[in-house]
Protein backbone atom coordinates (compact mmCIF):
# COMPACT_ATOMS: atom_id res chain seq x y z
CA UNK A 1 0.00 0.00 0.00
CA UNK A 2 1.49 3.25 -1.09
CA UNK A 3 1.46 6.35 1.72
CA UNK A 4 -0.29 8.64 -1.13
CA UNK A 5 -3.75 8.59 -2.14
CA UNK A 6 -4.15 7.25 -6.18
CA UNK A 7 -6.82 7.60 -8.56
CA UNK A 8 -8.11 4.17 -7.14
CA UNK A 9 -7.81 4.00 -3.38
CA UNK A 10 -6.96 5.70 -0.18
CA UNK A 11 -3.63 5.57 0.75
CA UNK A 12 -1.92 4.44 3.79
CA UNK A 13 -1.57 7.96 5.46
CA UNK A 14 -4.89 8.39 4.50
CA UNK A 15 -6.25 5.23 5.82
CA UNK A 16 -4.15 5.90 9.19
CA UNK A 17 -6.03 9.33 10.12
CA UNK A 18 -9.63 7.87 9.45
CA UNK A 19 -9.52 4.82 11.64
CA UNK A 20 -7.50 6.21 14.31
CA UNK A 21 -9.62 9.32 14.46
CA UNK A 22 -13.12 6.89 14.11
CA UNK A 23 -12.22 4.62 16.52
CA UNK A 24 -10.43 7.23 19.12
CA UNK A 25 -13.99 9.09 18.72
CA UNK A 26 -15.84 6.62 19.40
CA UNK A 27 -13.93 5.46 22.36
CA UNK A 28 -14.14 9.06 24.04
CA UNK A 29 -17.88 9.19 23.10
CA UNK A 30 -18.38 6.01 25.10
CA UNK A 31 -15.91 7.42 28.23
CA UNK A 32 -17.47 10.78 27.90
CA UNK A 33 -21.37 9.01 28.58
CA UNK A 34 -19.73 6.95 31.06
CA UNK A 35 -17.82 9.82 32.90
CA UNK A 36 -21.75 12.25 32.94
CA UNK A 37 -22.57 9.27 35.71
CA UNK A 38 -19.79 9.42 37.68
CA UNK A 39 -19.76 11.13 41.88
CA UNK A 40 -17.39 12.83 43.42
CA UNK A 41 -16.67 9.82 45.48
CA UNK A 42 -16.09 7.82 41.97
CA UNK A 43 -12.23 6.67 41.79
CA UNK A 44 -11.96 8.04 38.18
CA UNK A 45 -14.15 11.39 38.92
CA UNK A 46 -11.23 13.40 38.08
CA UNK A 47 -8.69 10.76 35.84
CA UNK A 48 -12.02 10.13 33.34
CA UNK A 49 -12.07 13.52 32.34
CA UNK A 50 -8.34 14.30 32.55
CA UNK A 51 -8.05 11.12 29.59
CA UNK A 52 -10.78 12.40 27.64
CA UNK A 53 -9.36 16.27 27.55
CA UNK A 54 -5.85 14.59 26.98
CA UNK A 55 -7.01 12.53 24.14
CA UNK A 56 -9.42 15.01 22.76
CA UNK A 57 -6.69 17.04 22.19
CA UNK A 58 -4.62 14.84 20.27
CA UNK A 59 -7.53 14.00 18.39
CA UNK A 60 -7.69 17.64 17.57
CA UNK A 61 -3.95 17.62 16.20
CA UNK A 62 -4.67 14.39 14.38
CA UNK A 63 -7.92 16.10 12.66
CA UNK A 64 -5.32 19.05 11.87
CA UNK A 65 -3.07 17.07 10.09
CA UNK A 66 -6.00 15.01 8.44
CA UNK A 67 -6.61 18.00 6.61
CA UNK A 68 -3.93 18.77 5.45
CA UNK A 69 -3.37 15.68 4.45
CA UNK A 70 -6.54 15.96 2.25
CA UNK A 71 -5.63 18.82 0.89
CA UNK A 72 -2.38 18.08 -0.30
CA UNK A 73 -3.83 14.33 -1.68
CA UNK A 74 -5.90 13.81 -4.49
CA UNK A 75 -9.35 12.15 -3.62
CA UNK A 76 -9.56 8.59 -5.47
CA UNK A 77 -12.55 8.97 -8.58
CA UNK A 78 -15.78 8.21 -7.46
CA UNK A 79 -16.64 4.41 -7.87
CA UNK A 80 -18.41 3.65 -10.93
CA UNK A 81 -21.87 2.81 -10.18
CA UNK A 82 -22.34 5.20 -7.18
CA UNK A 83 -25.92 7.55 -8.08
CA UNK A 84 -25.59 11.57 -8.30
CA UNK A 85 -27.44 12.08 -4.80
CA UNK A 86 -25.26 9.15 -3.01
CA UNK A 87 -21.92 11.22 -3.87
CA UNK A 88 -23.81 14.62 -2.91
CA UNK A 89 -24.85 12.63 0.03
CA UNK A 90 -21.32 11.56 0.88
CA UNK A 91 -19.53 15.23 0.43
CA UNK A 92 -21.87 16.42 2.55
CA UNK A 93 -21.79 13.76 5.68
CA UNK A 94 -18.19 14.06 5.06
CA UNK A 95 -18.25 17.95 5.52
CA UNK A 96 -20.83 17.55 7.90
CA UNK A 97 -18.45 15.27 9.72
CA UNK A 98 -14.90 16.84 9.76
CA UNK A 99 -16.99 20.47 10.44
CA UNK A 100 -18.84 18.45 13.94
CA UNK A 101 -15.85 16.78 15.01
CA UNK A 102 -13.95 20.33 15.29
CA UNK A 103 -16.92 22.05 16.79
CA UNK A 104 -16.50 18.87 19.34
CA UNK A 105 -13.12 19.73 20.49
CA UNK A 106 -13.16 23.59 20.64
CA UNK A 107 -16.34 23.00 22.49
CA UNK A 108 -14.97 21.05 24.93
CA UNK A 109 -11.96 23.29 25.10
CA UNK A 110 -13.64 25.85 26.15
CA UNK A 111 -16.06 23.92 29.01
CA UNK A 112 -12.21 23.26 30.50
CA UNK A 113 -10.62 26.24 29.67
CA UNK A 114 -14.23 28.47 30.92
CA UNK A 115 -12.37 29.26 34.58
CA UNK A 116 -8.97 30.70 33.19
CA UNK A 117 -6.70 27.09 33.47
CA UNK A 118 -5.33 25.17 31.07
CA UNK A 119 -5.31 21.55 29.44
CA UNK A 120 -2.43 19.16 30.48
CA UNK A 121 -2.18 16.74 27.92
CA UNK A 122 -0.98 13.65 29.96
CA UNK A 123 1.46 15.79 31.69
CA UNK A 124 3.52 16.06 28.09
CA UNK A 125 2.84 19.74 27.62
CA UNK A 126 -0.21 22.13 28.39
CA UNK A 127 -2.95 23.97 26.19
CA UNK A 128 -3.49 27.26 27.67
CA UNK A 129 -7.17 29.08 28.03
CA UNK A 130 -7.56 31.74 25.31
CA UNK A 131 -10.33 33.08 26.28
CA UNK A 132 -10.11 33.61 30.53
CA UNK A 133 -12.56 33.44 32.84
CA UNK A 134 -15.83 33.88 30.75
CA UNK A 135 -18.71 33.89 33.35
CA UNK A 136 -21.49 31.29 31.84
CA UNK A 137 -19.18 29.99 28.92
CA UNK A 138 -18.48 26.18 30.57
CA UNK A 139 -22.55 25.72 30.67
CA UNK A 140 -22.92 27.57 26.89
CA UNK A 141 -20.16 25.22 25.81
CA UNK A 142 -21.23 22.24 27.11
CA UNK A 143 -24.89 22.59 25.95
CA UNK A 144 -23.10 23.10 22.26
CA UNK A 145 -20.54 19.88 23.16
CA UNK A 146 -23.49 17.77 24.33
CA UNK A 147 -25.68 18.14 20.97
CA UNK A 148 -22.75 18.28 18.43
CA UNK A 149 -21.06 14.71 20.01
CA UNK A 150 -24.33 13.23 19.64
CA UNK A 151 -24.85 14.10 16.02
CA UNK A 152 -21.57 13.06 15.30
CA UNK A 153 -22.08 9.58 16.53
CA UNK A 154 -25.69 9.23 14.63
CA UNK A 155 -24.34 10.36 11.30
CA UNK A 156 -20.80 8.43 11.74
CA UNK A 157 -23.31 5.90 12.08
CA UNK A 158 -25.23 6.62 9.27
CA UNK A 159 -22.08 6.84 7.58
CA UNK A 160 -20.98 3.46 8.46
CA UNK A 161 -24.19 1.73 6.96
CA UNK A 162 -23.82 3.55 3.78
CA UNK A 163 -20.05 2.02 3.80
CA UNK A 164 -22.29 -1.26 4.74
CA UNK A 165 -25.10 -0.84 1.84
CA UNK A 166 -22.36 -0.36 -0.78
CA UNK A 167 -20.24 -3.19 0.32
CA UNK A 168 -22.46 -5.74 0.95
CA UNK A 169 -25.70 -4.72 -1.27
CA UNK A 170 -24.14 -2.94 -4.13
CA UNK A 171 -21.05 -4.89 -3.82
CA UNK A 172 -18.80 -2.20 -5.10
CA UNK A 173 -15.32 -0.91 -3.94
CA UNK A 174 -16.39 1.69 -1.35
CA UNK A 175 -15.86 0.39 1.63
CA UNK A 176 -12.55 -1.77 0.16
CA UNK A 177 -10.82 1.66 -0.33
CA UNK A 178 -11.34 2.80 3.22
CA UNK A 179 -8.73 -0.37 4.01
CA UNK A 180 -6.80 0.51 1.43
CA UNK A 181 -7.48 -1.96 -1.17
Amino acid sequence: MKLRNSQATYGLVAVFLHWLVALTVAGMFGLGYWMVGLTYYDAWYKQGPDIHRSVGVLVFIAMLLRVVWRLMNPRPEPVAGHRRWERAAAHLAHGLLYVLLFVAMVSGYLISTADGSSVSVFGWFDVPSITGRIKGMEDTAGVVHYWVTWSVVVLAGIHALGALKHHFIDRDNTLRRMFGR
